[in-house]
């Protein structure tokens, strides 16, 4: 059976492949300096942003973003609010302190931060002066770890509470491509452009070997980009091979088209486990999906479907992440429910 382990166990759609393979004999300059797929694929995102103003760069993967976005918006001695879930504070290794800097995690625990916390947060913060570290940015994801969706109202609430607070918001968008494409969603990649300060658009998780597009509006983070990127060490050298993924991908839908295609698959199991009997954990419409299942079933599933333990409720049971991909077939949902139904 296939594996609903991650949306990148795969290596890449074959039209991604295909264009790796038609450029693989060009010499092109490095380090996404001027070659011409790296300036295309920058043109074709500034194009779906709407916004000619913004830098586009490019991560060799998730956290090598998150190091370089988060802390090229704070100085030392500031901190970035976020979720206790956030991946900057559950799942990167401490690599934004190891940097110097300070994660200020809120109380929310649906993976979304609330305005109500974000300033309780920084009226604590601020409540001592220069004894506390000072919040000077909000960190989201979209999709959340919880695979919710953000809508319109929601961000633009959030941004509008850090405009009033002279805070830049920063979105990771490792599964934007899910988020934007999910039925529930009603925010378009242009209005993320004009609210947020710096976001990602995934690739690796959205069909691509590796990579990440940065969009960049804050003053600071393009100054800060081009030398934290070498000194964080995430720049590579044969930088054409990311402008060849992003050019291809934003040529024709296909970004959208692979996450909606995974989004969709996700959402096929979602409605037969629920109709099997399964109880969902929490509501998502994303290519990610949680359920609640007893222990025994959940080592069955883990061990056949590769699924991963996300939460150990009580000592019988525990939350299990289904995800699926850019590769995953509606064949592969029904022999994953049948499977399960026989449990």
């Amino acid at each position: 059976m296939r594996m609903f382990r991650n949306d990148y166990s795969e290596g890449a759609a074959p039209q991604i492949l295909q264009a790796l393979i038609d450029s693989n004999a060009e010499q092109c300059v490095g380090y996404t300096e001027g070659d011409p797929h790296c300036e295309h694929a920058r043109e074709l995102i500034r194009n779906a942003c709407g916004r000619d103003d913004v830098d586009v760069e490019f991560c060799i993967g998730g956290t090598s973003a998150n190091i370089v976005g988060v802390t090229g918006l704070l100085r030392d001695w500031e901190g970035v609010i976020c979720t206790p879930d956030a991946h900057i504070n559950a799942h990167e290794t401490g690599a934004i302190a190891a940097c110097g800097r300070t994660v200020l995690p809120t109380r929310d625990t649906d993976g979304f931060v609330s305005v109500e916390e974000a300033e309780r947060v920084w009226r604590v913060q601020t409540s001592t002066g220069r004894h506390m570290t000072l919040p000077a940015a909000i960190y989201i994801s979209n999709t959340t770890e919880l695979g919710g969706v953000w809508t319109a109202q929601r961000f633009d609430a959030l941004c509008d509470w850090a405009d009033d607070h002279n805070l830049p918001v920063y979105v990771d968008g490792a599964r934007l491509g899910s988020a934007l494409t999910s039925e529930e969603n009603d925010l378009s990649l242009a209005h993320i452009a004009q609210r947020a300060s710096a976001f990602t658009i995934g690739g690796t998780k959205c069909g691509l070997l590796f990579g990440e597009a940065m969009v960049i509006a804050h003053p600071r983070l393009k100054e800060s980009f081009g030398y934290l990127i070498k000194e964080r060490g995430g720049l590579m050298a044969k930088g054409r091979l990311l402008g060849v993924q992003f050019e291809t991908a934003f040529s024709g839908g296909l970004y959208w088209k692979l996450a909606q295609h995974a989004n969709q698959c996700a959402c096929a199991l979602r409605d037969a486990l629920v109709s099997i009997g399964l109880k969902p954990y929490g509501s998502s419409s994303s290519n990610q999906q949680f359920f609640v299942m007893d222990n025994a079933m959940a080592e069955k599933v883990e061990e056949a479907l590769g699924c991963e333990r996300w939460l150990e409720l009580d000592d019988k049971h525990r939350v299990m992440r289904f995800v699926c991909s850019w590769a995953t077939t509606m064949a592969d949902v029904t022999e994953a429910v049948s499977y399960i139904a026989s449990l």
